[in-house]
């Protein structure tokens, strides 16, 4: 197969490589190769998990032998560059308070770009972010398509603790802490919203290959949806769009 590079990992899992850079075509190409070998038949295949530009493969050598396993991906058809281009995609509405205690560093964001902080909101909230991949802890989104006005470096020391929901920014990427837990992002708003929670049937609430909207909301608006998330009554708005054609 072009295009891709096949790398052991341990005696039970495979990397299959797309690229060498954070790209969207990459990505899409990495969730096109996931859906593709869900659907392939290959025997041994227990779980796949997508990162920015690679799919780790985990298989049970009793049932299917490395090489036998490296012969049945090869033969498989590789993606398209611009596979999922143009596709539907499933949109998860945020809702975020911005700065204050809930993003004390989104004076630093806006000092560094030469922005005010409603500047800094407005570009936050004015895109959709993909969900490249999930990781570092559970449900940990890291998100790509920032605008670049916003780029910031990591704290020069990291915080011991971050209140779960917290927005923040790293470089290029921004991203949702889910839990409670040490960071050194740059911390710019929180959503009420639980991005994990072991309770529920299905744990994390975004996939990778999905997108995440910011939507700002005030104070008022952030304790009611709380609320509700604590009675187990808010619902994440969820939406399906037509994807861009070229949205690289």
């Amino acid at each position: 197969m072009d295009g891709v590079r096949f790398l052991p990992a341990g005696d039970t899992a495979v990397v299959a490589e797309f690229g060498n850079e954070i790209s969207e075509a990459v990505n899409r190409r990495v969730a096109a190769f996931a859906a593709l070998l869900a659907q392939s038949g290959i025997p041994g295949i227990q779980e796949t998990v997508p990162t920015y530009r690679s799919l780790m493969i985990h298989y049970d050598p009793r049932v299917i032998r490395y090489g036998a396993l490296l012969s049945a991906l090869s033969a498989l058809e590789l993606p398209p560059e611009d596979a999922g281009a143009g596709a539907e995609k499933e949109v998860l509405v945020i809702p975020v308070l911005y700065g204050g205690e809930a993003g004390p560093d989104i004076c630093n964001v806006a000092e560094k770009n030469g922005l005010t902080e409603a500047e800094v909101i407005a570009l936050h909230t004015g895109t959709d972010y993909r969900v490249y991949m999930l990781g570092f802890i559970p449900g940990f989104t890291y998100l790509g398509g920032m605008d670049p006005r916003l780029n910031t470096p990591r704290l020069a020391t990291p915080r011991v603790k971050i209140p779960a929901g917290s927005v923040g920014i790293a470089g290029m990427q921004t991203g949702v802490y889910p839990v409670e837990s040490p960071g050194g992002w740059q911390l710019i708003g929180r959503t009420p919203v639980a991005f994990y929670d072991a309770h529920r049937a299905d744990p994390i609430l975004p996939k990778a290959g999905w997108y995440i909207r910011f939507a700002a909301v005030d104070a008022a608006e952030y304790a009611r949806i709380e609320a509700a998330v604590a009675a187990g009554t808010y619902e994440v708005e969820h939406l399906t769009v037509k994807e861009a054609a070229h949205e690289d």
